[in-house]
């Protein structure tokens, strides 16, 4: 099945073509095709071309398309936007699933580890986006996924492994004392990984249910966090 995946959620972006579940043997494989990098500041221009042509040059039209995977958030709010109304226009002419995923789950995919995972990503102004994880999950262990103050999340972050693309991050949660495990930045080929996991499972929305994930922290979310 040909999966098409996008990830518009920074300052650079990128999009993928793979084949996914065409191994018998392992249904969770994903063969990447090609990758294909996108400007930031220009997804608007380019993001619809780009397809096309990474498309075409591998000898496919849209109609081939079987699945789509897109990063949902957090990040920025611009560039999220236009990569889901590209998703939600495509999917809908097609009929065809989606697999909304978030990067900071993405973090924790790509670092194939297992325990208490804490993912984490720059969310500027001092601030650093949060994801808990508990991998293999349990009966009751449900992801957490919010925002906090750089000192805050050194301070909330012991007893977890950190995992971040950031090297600012890992460089101060190393300071700190903690667990850490940086990861290669992250791209739409990770995002076809997840993503067809997601689908697998039946983990999709439609395009009308396709939101983004900004991931805003009120006051009374923090207080409740930092007491727990």
């Amino acid at each position: 099945m040909l999966l098409l995946a996008i990830d518009t959620s920074g300052k650079q972006g990128s999009i993928a073509l793979a084949r996914a579940g065409e191994r018998s043997a392992d249904v969770d494989y994903v063969e990447l095709i090609e990758t294909a990098p996108l400007s930031g500041g220009t997804f608007s221009a380019q993001l619809v071309p780009q397809i096309a042509a990474l498309l075409s040059g591998n000898g496919f039209t849209k109609h081939d398309i079987g699945v789509f995977a897109v990063a949902s958030g957090p990040g920025s709010f611009t560039g999220l936007r236009i990569g889901l109304a590209v998703v939600k226009g495509l999917a809908e002419v097609l009929n065809k699933p989606i697999a909304a995923v978030s990067l900071l789950e993405v973090c924790v995919f790509a670092s194939g580890m297992q325990g208490k995972i804490m993912a984490a990503l720059d969310a500027g102004r001092g601030d650093v986006y949060v994801g808990e994880y508990e991998i293999p999950a349990t009966a009751g262990s449900l992801p957490r996924e919010y925002m906090l103050s750089k000192n805050e999340f050194l301070s909330h972050a012991k007893g977890w492994t950190v995992v971040t693309p950031d090297f600012v991050l890992a460089e101060a949660a190393g300071a700190a004392g903690l667990t850490v495990s940086t990861l290669a930045p992250i791209s739409a080929a990770v995002v076809a990984g997840l993503g067809w996991r997601k689908i697998q499972s039946g983990d999709t929305v439609t395009p009308e249910g396709l939101e983004a994930n900004y991931i805003r922290r009120t006051d009374a979310e923090m207080l409740e966090r930092i007491g727990s």
